[in-house]
Protein backbone atom coordinates (compact mmCIF):
# COMPACT_ATOMS: atom_id res chain seq x y z
CA UNK A 1 0.00 0.00 0.00
CA UNK A 2 1.41 3.42 -0.49
CA UNK A 3 -0.37 6.69 0.06
CA UNK A 4 -0.49 10.86 -0.95
CA UNK A 5 -1.72 12.26 1.44
CA UNK A 6 -0.26 15.75 1.03
CA UNK A 7 -1.05 17.84 4.44
CA UNK A 8 -3.26 15.49 6.01
CA UNK A 9 -0.27 13.19 6.87
CA UNK A 10 0.57 14.62 9.85
CA UNK A 11 -3.03 14.16 11.21
CA UNK A 12 -2.76 10.25 9.75
CA UNK A 13 0.54 9.86 11.62
CA UNK A 14 -0.97 11.36 14.97
CA UNK A 15 -3.58 8.59 15.09
CA UNK A 16 -1.20 6.01 14.00
CA UNK A 17 0.87 7.27 17.49
CA UNK A 18 -2.26 7.23 19.68
CA UNK A 19 -2.86 3.55 18.38
CA UNK A 20 0.70 2.76 19.14
CA UNK A 21 0.82 4.57 22.85
CA UNK A 22 -2.77 3.00 23.39
CA UNK A 23 -2.06 -0.38 22.70
CA UNK A 24 -4.85 -0.32 20.81
CA UNK A 25 -4.19 -2.87 18.37
CA UNK A 26 -3.86 -5.93 20.86
CA UNK A 27 -7.30 -4.24 22.31
CA UNK A 28 -8.45 -4.80 19.45
CA UNK A 29 -7.57 -8.44 19.02
CA UNK A 30 -8.36 -8.89 22.37
CA UNK A 31 -12.11 -7.99 21.89
CA UNK A 32 -11.69 -4.60 23.86
CA UNK A 33 -15.49 -2.97 23.29
CA UNK A 34 -14.33 0.25 24.91
CA UNK A 35 -12.45 0.65 21.67
CA UNK A 36 -15.72 1.27 20.18
CA UNK A 37 -19.24 2.10 21.87
CA UNK A 38 -18.91 0.23 24.67
CA UNK A 39 -21.13 -2.29 23.60
CA UNK A 40 -21.54 -5.45 22.54
CA UNK A 41 -18.84 -4.85 19.71
CA UNK A 42 -16.72 -7.94 21.94
CA UNK A 43 -19.12 -10.83 20.48
CA UNK A 44 -19.01 -9.80 16.89
CA UNK A 45 -15.33 -10.45 16.30
CA UNK A 46 -14.96 -13.76 15.06
CA UNK A 47 -14.09 -12.80 11.99
CA UNK A 48 -10.66 -12.63 13.12
CA UNK A 49 -10.16 -16.07 13.44
CA UNK A 50 -11.98 -17.18 10.83
CA UNK A 51 -9.34 -17.73 8.34
CA UNK A 52 -7.52 -20.07 10.47
CA UNK A 53 -10.26 -21.95 11.17
CA UNK A 54 -11.04 -22.45 7.71
CA UNK A 55 -8.11 -23.56 6.77
CA UNK A 56 -9.44 -26.84 8.79
CA UNK A 57 -12.68 -26.72 7.08
CA UNK A 58 -11.16 -27.33 3.79
CA UNK A 59 -11.79 -30.62 3.55
CA UNK A 60 -15.65 -30.42 4.28
CA UNK A 61 -15.73 -27.41 1.54
CA UNK A 62 -14.04 -29.54 -0.91
CA UNK A 63 -16.50 -32.65 -0.43
CA UNK A 64 -19.47 -29.97 -0.84
CA UNK A 65 -17.47 -28.94 -4.18
CA UNK A 66 -17.07 -32.64 -5.32
CA UNK A 67 -20.27 -34.00 -4.43
CA UNK A 68 -22.39 -31.06 -7.01
CA UNK A 69 -19.69 -31.86 -9.67
CA UNK A 70 -20.16 -35.47 -9.34
CA UNK A 71 -24.36 -34.76 -9.35
CA UNK A 72 -23.70 -33.13 -13.09
CA UNK A 73 -25.54 -29.44 -12.08
CA UNK A 74 -23.99 -26.84 -14.77
CA UNK A 75 -25.70 -24.14 -12.72
CA UNK A 76 -25.74 -22.67 -9.43
CA UNK A 77 -27.89 -20.15 -7.74
CA UNK A 78 -27.26 -18.29 -4.74
CA UNK A 79 -30.00 -16.85 -3.31
CA UNK A 80 -29.42 -14.21 -0.55
CA UNK A 81 -28.92 -10.54 0.05
CA UNK A 82 -26.00 -8.17 1.43
CA UNK A 83 -23.70 -9.67 3.25
CA UNK A 84 -25.08 -13.34 2.44
CA UNK A 85 -24.56 -11.97 -1.53
CA UNK A 86 -22.16 -9.67 -2.27
CA UNK A 87 -19.29 -11.69 -2.29
CA UNK A 88 -20.24 -14.69 -3.88
CA UNK A 89 -21.43 -11.66 -6.59
CA UNK A 90 -16.94 -10.56 -6.49
CA UNK A 91 -16.07 -14.26 -6.82
CA UNK A 92 -18.57 -15.33 -9.62
CA UNK A 93 -17.96 -11.48 -12.12
CA UNK A 94 -13.99 -11.97 -11.09
CA UNK A 95 -13.77 -15.99 -12.29
CA UNK A 96 -16.34 -16.80 -14.25
CA UNK A 97 -17.12 -19.76 -14.79
CA UNK A 98 -14.48 -22.27 -14.05
CA UNK A 99 -14.55 -25.86 -16.13
CA UNK A 100 -15.61 -28.76 -14.63
CA UNK A 101 -17.89 -26.99 -11.93
CA UNK A 102 -21.38 -25.48 -12.34
CA UNK A 103 -21.43 -21.30 -13.21
CA UNK A 104 -22.78 -19.27 -10.29
CA UNK A 105 -25.42 -16.63 -10.49
CA UNK A 106 -26.84 -14.75 -7.68
CA UNK A 107 -30.15 -13.10 -6.97
CA UNK A 108 -30.42 -10.68 -4.53
CA UNK A 109 -33.79 -8.55 -5.93
CA UNK A 110 -37.61 -9.06 -5.44
CA UNK A 111 -37.61 -6.68 -8.99
CA UNK A 112 -40.00 -8.95 -11.08
CA UNK A 113 -37.90 -8.86 -14.17
CA UNK A 114 -34.59 -9.29 -12.32
CA UNK A 115 -36.45 -12.58 -10.80
CA UNK A 116 -37.76 -14.10 -14.21
CA UNK A 117 -34.65 -13.48 -15.93
CA UNK A 118 -32.38 -15.40 -13.26
CA UNK A 119 -35.29 -18.14 -13.63
CA UNK A 120 -34.69 -18.04 -17.77
CA UNK A 121 -30.91 -18.02 -17.87
CA UNK A 122 -30.69 -21.04 -15.42
CA UNK A 123 -31.77 -24.37 -16.31
CA UNK A 124 -33.95 -25.20 -13.37
CA UNK A 125 -33.40 -28.97 -13.71
CA UNK A 126 -29.31 -28.94 -13.70
CA UNK A 127 -29.07 -26.02 -10.75
CA UNK A 128 -28.08 -27.22 -7.17
CA UNK A 129 -29.91 -23.58 -5.11
CA UNK A 130 -27.42 -22.19 -2.14
CA UNK A 131 -29.92 -20.46 0.32
CA UNK A 132 -27.74 -17.70 1.84
CA UNK A 133 -29.17 -16.25 5.29
CA UNK A 134 -27.42 -15.84 8.35
CA UNK A 135 -30.42 -15.00 10.75
CA UNK A 136 -32.68 -17.33 8.54
CA UNK A 137 -35.51 -14.91 8.65
CA UNK A 138 -34.29 -12.38 6.27
CA UNK A 139 -37.59 -11.72 4.25
CA UNK A 140 -36.09 -11.84 0.69
CA UNK A 141 -33.84 -15.35 0.70
CA UNK A 142 -36.71 -16.96 2.49
CA UNK A 143 -39.23 -15.82 -0.59
CA UNK A 144 -36.47 -16.75 -2.80
CA UNK A 145 -36.53 -20.29 -1.68
CA UNK A 146 -39.94 -20.55 -1.36
CA UNK A 147 -40.30 -19.60 -5.34
CA UNK A 148 -37.18 -21.33 -6.51
CA UNK A 149 -38.01 -25.05 -4.85
CA UNK A 150 -41.62 -24.96 -6.05
CA UNK A 151 -39.82 -24.13 -9.92
CA UNK A 152 -37.36 -27.01 -9.60
CA UNK A 153 -39.85 -29.21 -8.34
CA UNK A 154 -42.22 -28.62 -11.83
CA UNK A 155 -38.91 -28.97 -13.81
CA UNK A 156 -37.81 -32.41 -12.20
CA UNK A 157 -40.82 -33.88 -11.77
CA UNK A 158 -42.50 -35.35 -8.60
CA UNK A 159 -40.39 -38.16 -8.55
CA UNK A 160 -37.86 -36.31 -7.04
CA UNK A 161 -37.84 -33.75 -3.88
CA UNK A 162 -36.73 -30.88 -5.26
CA UNK A 163 -35.05 -30.30 -1.30
CA UNK A 164 -32.52 -32.55 -2.63
CA UNK A 165 -31.16 -29.62 -4.72
CA UNK A 166 -30.65 -26.89 -1.90
CA UNK A 167 -28.05 -25.87 0.29
CA UNK A 168 -28.30 -24.25 3.14
CA UNK A 169 -26.15 -21.57 4.40
CA UNK A 170 -26.79 -20.34 8.00
CA UNK A 171 -25.86 -19.94 11.55
CA UNK A 172 -26.98 -23.23 13.79
CA UNK A 173 -30.51 -23.01 14.99
CA UNK A 174 -32.49 -20.49 12.90
CA UNK A 175 -35.39 -20.59 11.05
CA UNK A 176 -33.62 -21.73 7.53
CA UNK A 177 -31.70 -24.40 9.40
CA UNK A 178 -34.61 -25.69 10.61
CA UNK A 179 -36.57 -25.85 6.66
CA UNK A 180 -33.05 -27.38 5.25
CA UNK A 181 -33.55 -30.29 7.62
CA UNK A 182 -37.80 -30.17 7.06
CA UNK A 183 -36.72 -30.45 3.26
CA UNK A 184 -34.03 -33.00 2.97
CA UNK A 185 -31.45 -30.55 1.91
CA UNK A 186 -28.30 -31.56 0.04
CA UNK A 187 -25.87 -30.17 2.64
CA UNK A 188 -26.30 -27.44 5.22
CA UNK A 189 -23.28 -25.32 6.07
CA UNK A 190 -23.11 -23.49 9.60
CA UNK A 191 -22.16 -19.52 10.11
CA UNK A 192 -20.22 -18.25 12.60
CA UNK A 193 -22.64 -16.43 15.21
CA UNK A 194 -20.07 -14.03 16.52
CA UNK A 195 -19.25 -12.87 12.94
CA UNK A 196 -21.88 -10.93 11.57
CA UNK A 197 -23.01 -10.62 7.50
CA UNK A 198 -21.08 -8.27 5.93
CA UNK A 199 -17.78 -9.44 7.81
CA UNK A 200 -18.64 -12.70 6.71
CA UNK A 201 -16.80 -13.13 3.21
CA UNK A 202 -14.10 -15.67 4.48
CA UNK A 203 -16.44 -17.63 6.75
CA UNK A 204 -18.97 -20.27 4.68
CA UNK A 205 -21.14 -17.36 3.55
CA UNK A 206 -18.68 -16.42 1.07
CA UNK A 207 -16.50 -19.93 0.81
CA UNK A 208 -19.04 -22.45 0.38
CA UNK A 209 -20.28 -20.72 -3.56
CA UNK A 210 -16.72 -20.04 -4.13
CA UNK A 211 -15.97 -23.98 -3.86
CA UNK A 212 -19.06 -24.76 -5.50
CA UNK A 213 -18.59 -22.73 -8.48
CA UNK A 214 -14.54 -24.28 -8.36
CA UNK A 215 -12.38 -21.83 -7.07
CA UNK A 216 -8.89 -23.02 -5.40
CA UNK A 217 -10.11 -22.22 -1.53
CA UNK A 218 -6.75 -23.37 -0.18
CA UNK A 219 -4.63 -20.34 -2.52
CA UNK A 220 -7.12 -17.78 -1.29
CA UNK A 221 -6.92 -18.58 2.20
CA UNK A 222 -3.20 -18.95 1.53
CA UNK A 223 -3.21 -15.20 1.06
CA UNK A 224 -5.81 -14.00 3.22
CA UNK A 225 -3.61 -15.97 6.23
CA UNK A 226 -0.31 -13.92 5.01
CA UNK A 227 -2.82 -10.60 5.50
CA UNK A 228 -3.73 -12.07 8.86
CA UNK A 229 -0.14 -11.88 9.96
CA UNK A 230 0.69 -8.63 8.49
CA UNK A 231 -2.36 -7.52 10.64
CA UNK A 232 -1.92 -9.49 14.06
CA UNK A 233 -1.79 -8.05 17.84
CA UNK A 234 1.77 -7.89 17.76
CA UNK A 235 2.39 -5.92 14.87
CA UNK A 236 2.61 -2.00 14.92
CA UNK A 237 -0.04 0.35 13.58
CA UNK A 238 2.31 1.88 11.20
CA UNK A 239 3.33 -1.14 9.44
CA UNK A 240 -0.16 -2.90 9.89
CA UNK A 241 -1.80 -2.96 6.25
CA UNK A 242 -5.52 -2.69 8.10
CA UNK A 243 -5.12 -0.49 10.94
CA UNK A 244 -3.24 1.45 8.79
CA UNK A 245 -5.61 1.89 6.15
CA UNK A 246 -8.16 2.84 8.66
CA UNK A 247 -6.47 5.40 10.14
CA UNK A 248 -6.05 7.29 6.92
CA UNK A 249 -9.87 6.61 6.03
CA UNK A 250 -11.20 7.37 9.31
CA UNK A 251 -9.20 10.49 10.12
CA UNK A 252 -9.63 11.64 6.87
CA UNK A 253 -13.19 11.57 7.55
CA UNK A 254 -13.35 12.76 11.27
CA UNK A 255 -10.37 15.22 10.90
CA UNK A 256 -10.67 16.95 7.36
CA UNK A 257 -14.09 16.68 6.28
CA UNK A 258 -13.21 14.03 3.38
CA UNK A 259 -15.87 11.46 3.99
CA UNK A 260 -16.49 10.34 0.27
CA UNK A 261 -13.72 7.18 0.10
CA UNK A 262 -13.74 6.78 -4.05
CA UNK A 263 -12.90 3.11 -5.00
CA UNK A 264 -11.13 3.14 -8.59
CA UNK A 265 -10.53 -0.86 -9.19
CA UNK A 266 -9.08 -2.27 -11.91
CA UNK A 267 -11.42 -4.05 -14.52
CA UNK A 268 -10.49 -7.46 -13.63
CA UNK A 269 -11.25 -7.23 -10.31
CA UNK A 270 -14.00 -4.32 -10.12
CA UNK A 271 -16.99 -5.63 -8.03
CA UNK A 272 -14.91 -5.77 -5.25
CA UNK A 273 -16.28 -2.12 -4.85
CA UNK A 274 -19.51 -3.76 -4.74
CA UNK A 275 -18.20 -5.44 -1.37
CA UNK A 276 -16.16 -2.65 -0.22
CA UNK A 277 -19.65 -0.40 -0.31
CA UNK A 278 -21.89 -2.84 2.22
CA UNK A 279 -18.81 -3.05 4.15
CA UNK A 280 -18.12 0.64 5.06
CA UNK A 281 -21.27 2.16 5.11
CA UNK A 282 -23.56 -0.35 6.64
CA UNK A 283 -20.55 -0.64 9.69
CA UNK A 284 -19.59 3.16 9.66
CA UNK A 285 -23.04 4.50 8.83
CA UNK A 286 -24.67 5.61 12.04
CA UNK A 287 -25.44 8.26 14.70
CA UNK A 288 -24.89 11.34 11.96
CA UNK A 289 -21.16 10.11 10.94
CA UNK A 290 -19.71 7.38 8.39
CA UNK A 291 -18.00 7.18 5.31
CA UNK A 292 -19.67 7.58 2.05
CA UNK A 293 -18.44 4.55 -0.34
CA UNK A 294 -18.48 5.96 -4.00
CA UNK A 295 -18.50 2.62 -6.08
CA UNK A 296 -18.61 2.40 -9.73
CA UNK A 297 -18.48 6.65 -10.62
CA UNK A 298 -16.21 6.95 -13.73
CA UNK A 299 -13.10 9.00 -13.24
CA UNK A 300 -13.38 12.57 -14.17
CA UNK A 301 -10.97 15.62 -14.52
CA UNK A 302 -9.87 17.00 -11.12
CA UNK A 303 -11.91 20.06 -10.75
CA UNK A 304 -15.52 17.79 -10.80
CA UNK A 305 -14.31 17.06 -7.53
CA UNK A 306 -14.59 18.46 -4.19
CA UNK A 307 -12.59 18.56 -0.97
CA UNK A 308 -14.38 15.94 1.06
CA UNK A 309 -12.95 13.09 -1.01
CA UNK A 310 -10.10 10.32 -0.68
CA UNK A 311 -9.90 8.05 -3.55
CA UNK A 312 -8.64 4.68 -3.24
CA UNK A 313 -7.11 2.50 -6.45
CA UNK A 314 -7.24 -1.25 -5.85
CA UNK A 315 -4.95 -1.79 -8.88
CA UNK A 316 -4.41 -5.43 -10.24
CA UNK A 317 -1.12 -5.57 -11.32
CA UNK A 318 -1.52 -8.66 -13.82
CA UNK A 319 -3.87 -6.72 -15.98
CA UNK A 320 -3.61 -2.55 -14.59
CA UNK A 321 -5.75 -0.28 -17.07
CA UNK A 322 -3.89 2.54 -18.41
CA UNK A 323 -6.29 4.79 -18.18
CA UNK A 324 -6.76 4.41 -14.74
CA UNK A 325 -3.49 5.12 -13.81
CA UNK A 326 -2.83 8.13 -15.74
CA UNK A 327 -6.57 9.45 -14.45
CA UNK A 328 -5.17 8.63 -10.91
CA UNK A 329 -2.10 10.03 -11.26
CA UNK A 330 -3.60 13.22 -12.29
CA UNK A 331 -5.95 13.49 -9.63
CA UNK A 332 -2.59 13.12 -7.09
CA UNK A 333 -0.78 15.67 -8.82
CA UNK A 334 -3.84 18.01 -8.13
CA UNK A 335 -3.98 17.32 -4.54
CA UNK A 336 -6.19 15.34 -4.45
CA UNK A 337 -5.56 12.10 -1.36
CA UNK A 338 -4.72 9.08 -2.88
CA UNK A 339 -4.37 5.72 -1.17
CA UNK A 340 -2.98 3.01 -3.73
CA UNK A 341 -3.46 -1.48 -3.17
CA UNK A 342 -1.55 -3.46 -5.50
CA UNK A 343 -2.94 -7.18 -6.34
CA UNK A 344 -1.14 -9.49 -7.70
CA UNK A 345 -3.95 -11.09 -9.12
CA UNK A 346 -7.44 -12.28 -8.80
CA UNK A 347 -6.62 -14.97 -5.29
CA UNK A 348 -5.45 -12.12 -3.61
CA UNK A 349 -9.02 -10.89 -2.95
CA UNK A 350 -9.01 -13.18 0.32
CA UNK A 351 -6.36 -10.76 1.45
CA UNK A 352 -8.10 -7.63 0.64
CA UNK A 353 -11.01 -8.99 2.37
CA UNK A 354 -9.41 -9.21 5.76
CA UNK A 355 -7.62 -5.99 5.03
CA UNK A 356 -10.76 -4.11 4.59
CA UNK A 357 -12.67 -5.89 7.79
CA UNK A 358 -9.52 -4.93 9.94
CA UNK A 359 -9.60 -1.35 8.55
CA UNK A 360 -13.44 -0.75 8.80
CA UNK A 361 -13.08 -1.96 12.74
CA UNK A 362 -10.71 0.47 13.13
CA UNK A 363 -12.71 3.32 11.40
CA UNK A 364 -15.46 2.95 13.79
CA UNK A 365 -13.24 2.73 16.62
CA UNK A 366 -11.68 6.83 15.26
CA UNK A 367 -15.25 7.82 14.59
CA UNK A 368 -16.29 6.36 18.01
CA UNK A 369 -19.41 3.99 16.86
CA UNK A 370 -20.70 0.48 17.32
CA UNK A 371 -18.70 -1.09 13.67
CA UNK A 372 -21.06 -4.07 13.66
CA UNK A 373 -24.41 -3.21 14.31
CA UNK A 374 -27.39 -1.59 11.59
CA UNK A 375 -29.94 -0.79 13.45
CA UNK A 376 -31.41 1.78 10.58
CA UNK A 377 -31.30 -1.43 8.18
CA UNK A 378 -33.82 -2.89 11.04
CA UNK A 379 -36.00 -0.33 10.96
CA UNK A 380 -36.52 -0.19 7.46
CA UNK A 381 -37.42 -3.78 7.67
CA UNK A 382 -40.23 -3.45 10.20
CA UNK A 383 -41.94 -1.13 8.09
CA UNK A 384 -41.70 -3.13 5.17
CA UNK A 385 -43.02 -6.07 7.62
CA UNK A 386 -45.99 -3.76 8.60
CA UNK A 387 -46.86 -2.72 4.76
CA UNK A 388 -47.08 -6.87 3.53
CA UNK A 389 -49.02 -8.02 7.32
CA UNK A 390 -51.33 -5.36 6.54
CA UNK A 391 -51.73 -6.08 2.67
CA UNK A 392 -52.19 -10.14 3.99
CA UNK A 393 -54.98 -9.13 6.18
CA UNK A 394 -56.89 -6.25 4.06
CA UNK A 395 -56.09 -7.65 0.71
CA UNK A 396 -55.74 -3.43 0.19
CA UNK A 397 -52.31 -1.41 -0.63
CA UNK A 398 -52.58 2.02 0.60
CA UNK A 399 -53.30 4.54 -1.92
CA UNK A 400 -50.80 7.67 -2.86
CA UNK A 401 -51.21 11.23 -4.77
CA UNK A 402 -48.61 12.42 -6.73
CA UNK A 403 -47.68 15.90 -6.54
CA UNK A 404 -46.85 16.04 -10.04
CA UNK A 405 -47.20 14.14 -13.35
CA UNK A 406 -46.14 14.35 -16.99
CA UNK A 407 -44.19 12.92 -19.23
CA UNK A 408 -45.32 10.12 -18.06
CA UNK A 409 -43.96 10.15 -14.89
CA UNK A 410 -45.41 10.73 -11.41
CA UNK A 411 -43.62 12.56 -8.39
CA UNK A 412 -44.05 11.46 -4.99
CA UNK A 413 -42.62 12.62 -1.71
CA UNK A 414 -43.88 13.64 1.95
CA UNK A 415 -45.43 16.90 3.29
CA UNK A 416 -41.92 18.61 4.71
CA UNK A 417 -40.02 17.48 1.45
CA UNK A 418 -42.98 19.08 -0.47
CA UNK A 419 -42.99 22.08 1.01
CA UNK A 420 -38.91 22.91 0.75
CA UNK A 421 -39.93 21.99 -3.53
CA UNK A 422 -40.99 25.04 -5.58
CA UNK A 423 -42.96 24.69 -8.54
CA UNK A 424 -45.92 22.31 -9.69
CA UNK A 425 -45.03 20.95 -13.07
CA UNK A 426 -42.61 17.74 -12.99
CA UNK A 427 -39.48 19.63 -14.30
CA UNK A 428 -39.59 22.63 -12.13
CA UNK A 429 -39.69 20.14 -9.11
CA UNK A 430 -37.00 18.19 -10.39
CA UNK A 431 -34.95 21.11 -10.75
CA UNK A 432 -35.98 22.16 -7.38
CA UNK A 433 -34.84 19.25 -5.76
CA UNK A 434 -31.85 19.27 -7.36
CA UNK A 435 -31.13 22.54 -6.60
CA UNK A 436 -30.64 21.54 -3.03
CA UNK A 437 -27.76 19.72 -3.32
CA UNK A 438 -24.81 21.93 -1.80
CA UNK A 439 -21.02 21.73 -1.45
CA UNK A 440 -20.22 18.25 0.62
CA UNK A 441 -23.23 16.49 0.19
CA UNK A 442 -23.50 13.17 -2.10
CA UNK A 443 -26.51 12.93 -4.55
CA UNK A 444 -27.71 9.10 -4.53
CA UNK A 445 -30.04 7.36 -6.94
CA UNK A 446 -32.02 4.78 -5.67
CA UNK A 447 -33.76 2.56 -8.18
CA UNK A 448 -36.27 -0.14 -7.93
CA UNK A 449 -35.92 -1.38 -11.30
CA UNK A 450 -33.92 -4.61 -13.12
CA UNK A 451 -30.43 -4.21 -13.08
CA UNK A 452 -28.93 -4.48 -16.04
CA UNK A 453 -26.98 -2.97 -18.77
CA UNK A 454 -29.82 -1.38 -19.85
CA UNK A 455 -31.10 0.13 -17.03
CA UNK A 456 -27.48 1.10 -15.66
CA UNK A 457 -26.60 2.75 -18.85
CA UNK A 458 -28.96 6.15 -17.89
CA UNK A 459 -29.32 5.83 -14.52
CA UNK A 460 -24.91 6.43 -14.35
CA UNK A 461 -25.68 9.06 -17.19
CA UNK A 462 -27.74 11.20 -14.40
CA UNK A 463 -25.23 10.41 -11.55
CA UNK A 464 -22.33 11.98 -13.89
CA UNK A 465 -24.25 14.58 -14.91
CA UNK A 466 -25.49 15.65 -11.59
CA UNK A 467 -21.54 14.80 -10.33
CA UNK A 468 -20.33 17.59 -13.06
CA UNK A 469 -22.49 20.36 -12.60
CA UNK A 470 -22.83 19.95 -9.18
CA UNK A 471 -19.01 19.03 -7.89
CA UNK A 472 -20.55 16.27 -5.47
CA UNK A 473 -20.32 12.46 -4.48
CA UNK A 474 -22.51 10.17 -6.34
CA UNK A 475 -24.16 6.81 -5.70
CA UNK A 476 -26.23 4.13 -7.53
CA UNK A 477 -28.19 1.73 -5.83
CA UNK A 478 -30.64 -0.82 -7.19
CA UNK A 479 -33.21 -1.95 -4.67
CA UNK A 480 -33.82 -3.68 -2.79
CA UNK A 481 -30.46 -4.72 -2.52
CA UNK A 482 -29.07 -1.69 -1.58
CA UNK A 483 -31.32 -1.61 2.03
CA UNK A 484 -28.66 -4.33 2.68
CA UNK A 485 -25.38 -2.27 1.94
CA UNK A 486 -25.82 1.69 1.70
CA UNK A 487 -29.25 1.85 3.25
CA UNK A 488 -28.01 1.66 6.37
CA UNK A 489 -25.81 5.25 5.53
CA UNK A 490 -28.17 6.91 3.85
CA UNK A 491 -31.14 6.71 7.46
CA UNK A 492 -28.15 6.49 10.20
CA UNK A 493 -24.88 8.55 8.82
CA UNK A 494 -24.78 12.19 8.19
CA UNK A 495 -27.51 13.86 6.76
CA UNK A 496 -25.49 15.11 3.56
CA UNK A 497 -27.58 12.65 1.32
CA UNK A 498 -29.52 14.27 -1.67
CA UNK A 499 -32.12 10.84 -2.62
CA UNK A 500 -33.73 10.28 -5.62
CA UNK A 501 -36.02 7.23 -5.54
CA UNK A 502 -37.07 5.64 -8.56
CA UNK A 503 -39.70 3.16 -8.99
CA UNK A 504 -41.81 1.47 -11.84
CA UNK A 505 -45.00 -0.68 -12.64
CA UNK A 506 -44.22 -4.15 -13.47
CA UNK A 507 -44.96 -5.34 -16.85
CA UNK A 508 -45.22 -8.81 -15.58
CA UNK A 509 -45.57 -10.37 -12.04
CA UNK A 510 -44.41 -13.45 -9.97
CA UNK A 511 -46.79 -14.47 -7.86
CA UNK A 512 -44.66 -16.39 -4.51
CA UNK A 513 -46.33 -19.52 -3.25
CA UNK A 514 -46.92 -19.52 0.33
CA UNK A 515 -47.78 -15.88 0.32
CA UNK A 516 -50.54 -13.72 -0.14
CA UNK A 517 -48.54 -10.64 -1.54
CA UNK A 518 -46.05 -11.34 -5.25
CA UNK A 519 -42.61 -10.07 -5.52
CA UNK A 520 -44.38 -6.59 -6.90
CA UNK A 521 -45.69 -5.38 -3.89
CA UNK A 522 -43.36 -6.66 -2.01
CA UNK A 523 -40.96 -4.32 -3.91
CA UNK A 524 -42.93 -2.10 -3.60
CA UNK A 525 -43.31 -2.32 0.09
CA UNK A 526 -39.72 -2.53 0.62
CA UNK A 527 -39.51 0.86 -1.48
CA UNK A 528 -42.40 2.38 0.20
CA UNK A 529 -40.59 1.43 3.53
CA UNK A 530 -36.83 3.04 2.53
CA UNK A 531 -39.06 5.91 1.65
CA UNK A 532 -40.79 6.55 4.87
CA UNK A 533 -38.11 6.01 7.00
CA UNK A 534 -35.76 8.72 5.24
CA UNK A 535 -38.81 11.37 5.67
CA UNK A 536 -38.65 10.63 9.22
CA UNK A 537 -34.89 10.96 9.44
CA UNK A 538 -35.58 14.39 7.54
CA UNK A 539 -33.62 13.51 4.10
CA UNK A 540 -34.31 15.17 1.13
CA UNK A 541 -36.08 13.02 -0.73
CA UNK A 542 -38.09 12.79 -4.07
CA UNK A 543 -39.82 9.53 -6.06
CA UNK A 544 -40.22 9.29 -9.17
CA UNK A 545 -42.37 6.34 -10.85
CA UNK A 546 -41.93 5.37 -14.11
CA UNK A 547 -44.82 3.12 -15.90
CA UNK A 548 -44.25 -0.39 -16.76
CA UNK A 549 -42.05 0.49 -19.68
CA UNK A 550 -38.83 0.90 -17.43
CA UNK A 551 -36.48 1.76 -20.65
CA UNK A 552 -38.56 4.52 -21.79
CA UNK A 553 -39.55 6.45 -18.34
CA UNK A 554 -35.44 6.03 -17.83
CA UNK A 555 -34.80 7.84 -20.78
CA UNK A 556 -37.53 10.44 -20.20
CA UNK A 557 -36.14 11.15 -16.77
CA UNK A 558 -32.18 11.12 -18.21
CA UNK A 559 -33.57 13.96 -20.68
CA UNK A 560 -35.28 16.00 -17.94
CA UNK A 561 -32.58 16.47 -15.12
CA UNK A 562 -29.66 16.88 -18.01
CA UNK A 563 -32.39 19.61 -19.01
CA UNK A 564 -32.43 21.09 -15.77
CA UNK A 565 -28.75 20.57 -15.28
CA UNK A 566 -27.50 23.02 -18.55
Amino acid sequence: MTTALGEAEAAVQATLDDWQNEDKVRRLWEGDASLWSGQDEDQWLGWLNVVADQRTNLDALRTIAKDVAQAGFTHALLLGMGGSSLCPEVFKLTFGAIKGHPELFVLDSTVPAQVKTVEQTVDLAKTVFIVSSKSGGTTEPNVFRQFFQARAQEAIGPGEPAGKRFIAVTDPGTKMNKIALENGFRHIAFGVPTIGGRFSALSNFGMVPAAVMGIDLAHVLDRASGMVELCGPGVSPETNPGVHLGAILGTLARDRGRDKVTFVTSPGVSDLGAWLEQLIAESTGKLGKGLVPVNGERLGKPEVYGKDRVFVYVRLHSNPSAEQDAAVKTLEQAGQPVVRIELDDPADLGREFFRWEVATAVVGSILGINAFNQPDVEVSKIKTRELSEQYTKTGQVPKETPIAEGDGLKLFTDAKNQGALSGSSVLDLLKAHLGRIQAGDYFAINAYVEMNAANSEPLQAIRHAVRDAKGVATTLGFGPRFLHSTGQLHKGGPNTGVFLQITSDDAEDLPIPGETYTFGLLKRFQAQGDFDVLAERDRRALRVHLGPDVAAGLATLRGLIEHVLT
